[in-house]
């Protein structure tokens, strides 16, 4: 009776964490979108695009190796809550200035800054705290369900962003994010608890020391050091797929919302299918097959990106390649939560933010100028090969393949 007590607990504790970091998550799209469509429409320059990626990336590389320190060091509920508010202040006052006529393009930048601080806060510490709500044996469960309904929002968004832009001026989609934070805020002060591990404690080390025994942890560590390997050469060759398909579309096939609010609707949906049937048969599935499969999909629908010509077929493209999502980051993130010790939980999370917060932009600072030089198509194929050799050596790899048999 009692095991059946707790049973229903976590379960009521996750899906209450969840919803608000969800909700949070629907006004953050919203944003995100918003400034994507609105530089690339207004610009339709591949420059301008990488500035606005370095600037919603970098900081959050910046940030990152301290934000795991902190959430290693301190309350991961008071972490994320605080994080929370700094992207609903910093969000509140560039809807304010909106709102007031000052439009120029520089503030985007700069709010995108300070949001990619706050989020570079906020995810190693939600990695970290999900263990503390989870049993070990339901977290890849959790993590694909998870998934599947961001991915619903990742569907909404999109469409909700584009009719908002077409009928209110942009700052309207800025005062929604700001709800939406404090809803999650108020939802995680009041409601949620923690039940499988204990509180962290403060310790008397200074961060630099915490960072580099929280590195000498990972390079120790077989397993983890060779994922982040995998994972540095991964989000270089797949920048183009996640960054240039929208200047792609708004090129090739119409400079109108509805076609990115199309293509992210369909990358979306994908991922929503993706994701349930990693959460329905997680406990059956082994986390490393699902990676290796999601390195194969990314490899043949980049190709195919870079070949189709027709917008339907693009589309199609698109979904596949959304369902590839959910083989790929919650059989990663359930990876960390099983295998790294509770006391570097928070600085191995942090690195997981750090790969792509600095190989994307710094990626993207060859890609988007090359995007004015050459075809789109050409990066395209041109990366879906180097990372076919990846997918080869991913799956023959030696550390790899010994977990899948530990889990056998």
């Amino acid at each position: 009776m009692m095991a059946y007590s707790k049973d229903i607990e976590w379960k009521k504790q996750i899906i209450i964490f969840l919803l608000g970091q969800n909700i949070s998550l629907f006004g953050s799209s919203l944003v995100q979108y918003a400034i994507m469509w609105h530089i690339t429409m207004t610009t339709q320059s591949g420059l301008m695009m990488t500035i606005s990626i370095l600037c919603g990336f970098l900081p959050t590389f910046f940030i990152s190796p301290f934000a795991g320190v902190w959430a290693d060091r301190y309350d991961r509920k008071k972490i994320i809550l605080i994080s929370d508010s700094l992207v609903a202040v910093s969000t509140l006052i560039l809807a304010l200035v909106y709102a007031m006529g000052y439009t120029h393009l520089y503030l985007l930048f700069i709010a995108s800054a300070v949001r990619a601080v706050g989020g570079g806060i906020q995810r190693p510490a939600v990695n970290a705290f999900v263990p503390e709500i989870v049993p070990s044996e339901e977290l890849l469960t959790v993590n694909g369900y998870n998934s599947s309904f961001q991915s619903v929002i990742n569907v909404a968004s999109p469409v909700a962003s584009g009719f908002l832009l077409s009928i209110a001026p942009l700052f309207y989609i800025f005062f929604i994010d700001v709800i939406t934070a404090a809803f999650a805020v108020l939802l995680l002060l009041f409601f949620v608890k923690r039940i499988y591990h204990p509180e962290t404690q403060p310790d008397d080390e200074s961060s630099f020391v915490k960072i580099r025994t929280g590195l000498r942890y990972i390079a120790s560590h077989p397993l983890i050091r060779t994922l982040f390997l995998y994972l540095s050469f991964f989000y270089i060759l797949v920048s183009p797929l996640a960054f240039l398909t929208p200047l792609q579309v708004s090129r090739s096939f119409g400079n109108d919302v509805w076609y990115l609010t199309a293509l992210e609707a369909c990358f979306s949906s994908g991922m929503i299918v993706g994701g349930f049937l990693v959460g329905f048969f997680g406990k059956k599935a082994k986390e490393t097959n699902l990676l290796k499969a999601s390195f194969a999909v990314f490899t043949l629908t980049t190709l195919a990106l870079g070949i189709v010509s027709d917008f339907a077929l693009y589309l199609a493209v698109m979904v596949i390649c959304g369902a590839a999502m959910p083989l790929f980051d919650p059989p990663l993130i359930t990876i960390m939560q099983r295998e790294v010790d509770p006391e570097y939980m928070g600085r191995v999370f942090s690195v997981v933010v750090m790969i792509p917060s600095v190989f994307m932009p710094l990626s993207m600072v060859v890609y988007g100028p090359l995007s004015d030089i050459v075809p789109i198509e050409s990066v395209l194929l041109v990366t879906a090969c180097l990372m076919a050799l990846l997918t080869v050596s991913i799956v023959m790899n030696k550390a790899v393949n010994t977990y899948a048999e530990k889990k056998m």
